[in-house]
């Protein structure tokens, strides 16, 4: 009650109710991460909730993995407060996502089967689709091809939706690199959601970037460091699949004259996009399970040519930035020839990071 009544008088003040859903919003996420990680980092030692270094691992000590849990709860205070435009759909929402917070959660802590992890990927989907009816129901002329039927809208929603909660994931392995990426792609949906007068969308995408900005704080920490583990790789990146999800349902439904939304959404996830195809790329080609671990993601490529994980994730956040406003200068052209760009441009950023790993390592 004391929340709303604070509200009501900056209300009273005639303080536009966007501006305070907007400064709230952010400042309650922020402060909540702020406050709770460091706490989450003190019972994480005690206990030993810590994730142990591998061959594959990109540090060398002990660190803690629960930082999803600040954003989880970053999140979900902040958008319930500030985001009451969400109505009915705010109640399938944070259902989908607290299915996925104790799934990845119990991962963190246990580790639970790819399959276990898969199921709950799909639940929270259906969730979605079903409960709040927001999927994608046409092509926008890709390939020739503009409504689609609804078994297939469903069915392609659902691929969507775990290919990039994964792809985000897979992206989550040095530090600074899923904040910095889940930042950029938030602030795309920020500027495409206060645009279209989605503010309740937009109210969720800023709470978003005020918990990656407090967990950055500490993920990027030398003496108090925490991963987000899947518990957040899985919250966040279902967050961002179900803001690109809403963007292309609102521009086929509505009067917004953007024809290219489908191939827009690539260049702003760029980054997990590329990744996860190049690197399922290779290990087909070489014979081994597409799912099967190996350190031929990007961020692995920049780190053999001598790059620090900061200068990696920082490097990556740039060329995600470079991409977004490409397709931006381009976004009312022909859609099919934007994707056609879009293939040569990546394709180009990929074969040559590679072709220079290839060559130093061959000339060592």
């Amino acid at each position: 009650m004391e929340n709303f009544k604070l509200l009501d008088y900056l209300y009273s003040l005639s303080i536009s109710p966007i501006f305070i859903n907007i400064i709230g919003a952010f400042f309650t996420a922020l402060f909540i991460t702020l406050i709770s990680i460091p706490k989450i980092i003190r019972i994480s030692i005690r206990k030993g909730l810590m994730d142990v270094p591998g061959d594959r691992s990109s540090h060398s000590n002990k660190v803690p993995t629960l930082g999803g849990v600040a954003l989880f709860f970053g999140i979900v205070v902040s958008t319930s407060i500030f985001s009451t435009g969400l109505g009915v759909n705010y109640s399938f929402f944070l259902s989908a996502i607290t299915i996925l917070f104790f799934i990845g959660l119990m991962d963190d802590l246990l580790v639970v089967a790819p399959d276990k992890k898969l199921y709950g990927q799909i639940i929270s989907t259906i969730l979605i689709i079903f409960g709040s009816g927001i999927m994608i129901n046409s092509f926008s002329g890709l390939f020739g091809i503009y409504k689609l039927p609804y078994f297939v809208g469903v069915l392609l929603t659902l691929f969507i939706f775990i290919v990039l909660i994964n792809a985000y994931n897979l992206i989550d392995g040095i530090d600074g690199l899923a904040t910095g990426i889940g930042i950029v792609i938030s602030l795309c949906f920020v500027y495409i959601f206060y645009r279209i007068f989605d503010y309740s969308i937009g109210v969720l995408a800023i709470s978003t970037i005020a918990v990656l900005i407090g967990f950055g704080r500490y993920n990027l920490s030398k003496n108090y460091k925490i991963f987000m583990g899947d518990t957040g790789s899985m919250v966040i990146g279902f967050i961002l699949t179900f803001m690109a999800i809403r963007f292309l349902y609102i521009s086929e439904t509505s009067n917004l004259g953007l024809k290219t939304g489908p191939v827009l959404l690539l260049f702003i996830f760029v980054i997990p996009v590329i990744d996860t195809i190049s690197v399922f790329t290779i290990r087909l080609l070489q014979g081994k399970s597409p799912f099967a671990p190996d350190k031929n993601h990007l961020h692995h490529q920049f780190i053999k040519l001598g790059f620090s994980h900061i200068q990696t994730s920082v490097t990556l956040v740039f060329v995600n930035i470079f991409f977004v406003i490409i397709g931006y200068l381009l976004r009312n052209i022909e859609i099919n020839l934007l994707l056609l760009f879009f293939i040569i441009l990546s394709s180009l950023f990929i074969i040559i990071l590679r072709y220079i790993v290839y060559s130093k390592i061959k000339k060592n």
